[in-house]
């Protein structure tokens, strides 16, 4: 009889280390009602369309048992977003895409938030700028643009940018160091109204994001000058009759000094718990891992750095400390 009850507790033991990790499975956390994905910018920008394209591939591949709900919180630079996600602790079913107005935000309008304020999850990929003007323009590269500038009086020339003391108008003022004149910045809503406003001519340049201007790219409206990174974008598929993302060139071999490149980032709430987040860093490496994101980073031109944990908190400290000395020198810090 002992030996009998001694066999038994060795299969109950047996059983239960097999099923251990189906029932650590089952018990892993997953959202159980639809997620809000905030994003802190305004309609058809970059953002906008990363996370509406995210919501489409997560729906079309059945990657969650819930929705996602994009809501556009733009107001005050994208202050409106980020403080509703920093005052919803705890709540697990709220993410935000963030742009480099995670830094810029806090900095130029002194609202009390820091992306610490939030829980970092992913990077997904970095974003490009490129220098556009109308495919009308006299302008035909970087160097002309920039000698035309230094040719006229200061403000003579329109550019428009997303906001202000933004990214945009950031670059805006790296572009006036190197003419060594002054450009009349004009701001807009999101990336999507200032590429239209390039179309209509109702400026003189931009420093859109590719995925915001591709499409009038392409429809032969607007013409790329350079990319604002250290080389070239890898993408050789020929967009226009006789160029590639791959044939733009760099801004610094153009002949303007300029680099910069804008965070495409998850974060959470504060105060959720290691297995919600890790919930949505395998739900994000799911999404990178599918043949439509390769072609929506190819068709966007990003900078396919991905990062998450540590290293993307050291990313985070390093680029907000970059941000601050920018924005410092072009006069930007809230007082």
């Amino acid at each position: 009889m002992a030996k009998t009850c001694s066999t038994l507790r060795l299969l109950t033991a047996s059983a239960a280390l097999l099923l251990a990790p189906f029932s650590q499975q089952a018990l892993a956390w997953e959202p159980t009602k639809p997620v809000e994905f905030v994003v802190p910018a305004g309609t058809g920008g970059g953002a906008d369309q990363m996370a509406r394209f995210i919501q489409g591939v997560v729906a079309k591949n059945n990657l969650m048992k819930q929705p996602i709900v994009v809501v556009n919180k733009s107001g005050g630079a994208g202050a409106e977003g980020f403080l509703d996600v920093k005052g919803d602790k705890g709540n697990p079913h709220k993410i935000v895409i963030t742009l480099s107005n995670l830094f810029t935000t806090p900095l130029a309008t002194g609202v009390p938030f820091n992306w610490r304020d939030m829980t970092p999850v992913s990077m997904l990929a970095l974003d490009q700028f490129v220098l556009w003007v109308n495919e009308e323009s006299p302008h035909k590269t970087a160097k002309a643009y920039l000698d035309a500038i230094k040719a006229q009086p200061d403000k003579t020339f329109k550019m428009g940018g997303t906001g202000s003391k933004q990214e945009d108008q950031i670059i805006t003022v790296m572009l006036e160091k190197a003419a060594g004149k002054k450009l009349t910045y004009v701001p807009f809503k999101g990336g999507g109204d200032v590429a239209v406003q390039l179309v209509g001519k109702h400026i003189d340049s931009t420093v859109n994001n590719p995925i915001e201007a591709e499409s009038h790219w392409r429809a032969g409206k607007l013409r790329p000058l350079c990319v604002m990174d250290k080389a070239k974008m890898p993408y050789t598929a020929k967009l226009t009759a006789t160029m590639s993302w791959q044939d733009i060139p760099t801004c610094a071999s153009a002949g303007l000094p300029v680099e910069y490149l804008m965070l495409r980032g998850i974060f959470m709430p504060p105060g959720v718990s290691q297995d919600q987040v890790a919930y949505y860093i395998d739900l994000f490496k799911k999404i990178r891992a599918l043949p439509e994101w390769k072609e929506f980073m190819e068709k966007g031109a990003f900078n396919q750095t991905a990062l998450s944990g540590q290293e993307f908190v050291d990313w985070l400290g390093k680029n907000e400390q970059m941000h601050r000395v920018l924005m410092k020198e072009a006069g930007f810090i809230a007082q």
